[in-house]
């Protein structure tokens, strides 16, 4: 009488012997005519071959896909790097150091399409204390824009900074970012924030890339130390 296995054969057993036996089917090529799968598209069985081609098109498709978005990125990327030039020569254009915080503000809600803008900077001259964007800031706003190595994405939790806004009411989301001097990300003390904001709360969030804005950031910061 036959005993019982007490280890049976596994799926993974299989599929391992199968792998470090190659020339298994070159002893029994017979099977892989015999062997059916069922389709996914039509759930009627198919032989090997036909199945195999079936997977090669899905992953053809697949990556037809991904260099389809890879392209759509790459326009994107380059639509936003052109909009970036065109914004950085008008700032260079502003001859009225009075004028820049304002225009700074208009610039970035047109040619990129944020719907509110606000700048606030502090320890400028006094000869540009009476702008809005030199009014007072509180110390807790400065300390927090200082702390910022990057620019901050995501809901509105109840900053200060949103009050600086025309309309904060409608705000949902919003990117904070540190104005100071050098590169991006230095530890250098923040000098100013700017404020981009948005009523979609889908606009601006954590996941999002903050590459371009820290860019944003260097430029505006490099424009408004002329005020100082």
């Amino acid at each position: 009488m036959n005993q019982p296995l007490t280890n049976p054969i596994t799926e993974d057993d299989i599929a391992n012997y199968l792998a470090n036996t190659p020339d298994f089917f070159l002893r029994h090529a017979e099977l892989l005519a015999a062997v059916q799968f069922t389709s996914p598209h039509s759930n009627r069985a198919v032989g090997l071959q036909e199945r195999q081609a079936e997977m090669l098109r899905e992953k053809i498709k697949s990556l037809e896909q991904r260099i389809m978005e890879m392209i759509r990125h790459g326009s994107e990327n380059v639509m936003l790097s052109d909009k970036i030039l065109r914004w950085a020569r008008s700032l260079l254009m502003v001859s009225d150091l009075h004028a820049l915080p304002a225009s700074i503000e208009q610039d970035i809600q047109g040619q990129f399409s944020v719907p509110q803008v606000a700048i606030r900077l502090w320890g400028m001259a006094p000869d540009y204390a009476q702008l809005t964007a030199t009014q007072e800031v509180s110390e807790d706003a400065k300390v927090f824009a200082t702390s910022l190595m990057e620019p901050f994405c995501g809901l509105n939790t109840g900053f200060e900074a949103v009050g600086w806004l025309e309309d904060p009411s409608t705000v949902t989301s919003l990117v904070l970012i540190p104005l100071r001097g050098g590169a991006a990300g230095n530890m250098t003390p923040a000098f100013g924030l700017l404020v981009l904001a948005s009523p979609d709360p889908h606009r601006f969030h954590s996941g999002m890339g903050t590459d371009f804005l820290a860019r944003i950031g260097e430029l505006v910061s490099a424009a408004t130390s002329r005020l100082k």
